[in-house]
């Protein structure tokens, strides 16, 4: 399966099946991990707890910060390495 991408020219370039693999499976990851973090409440209060007051992140909330701070990375690396590596269609 290829990938196609239609630039400004009008010419055909090929995209890397695994570079939009990974790409596709990185920005599932990163949606899931941005979901699972809510504004203003820990992830103990999705599961009933309550604290009106500011805290820092600890145990797993603060492992799933990392994780999305590296999916972040991870998937602006994909995109430059797509737009370097795609070739012209012959």
């Amino acid at each position: 399966m290829l990938s196609f991408r239609l630039p400004r020219d009008g010419v055909l370039e090929l995209v890397n099946p695994l570079l939009a693999f990974g790409q596709i499976i990185v920005s599932v990851g990163l949606m899931a991990a941005i979901l699972l973090q809510s504004r203003g409440a820990g992830l103990s209060a999705t599961f009933g707890g309550d604290s009106s007051v500011y805290r820092s992140r600890r145990g797993i909330e603060k492992r799933l910060f990392q994780f999305t701070l590296l999916l972040g990375a991870l998937f602006v690396v994909f995109s430059i390495a797509t737009y370097v590596l795609t070739r012209p269609a012959a």
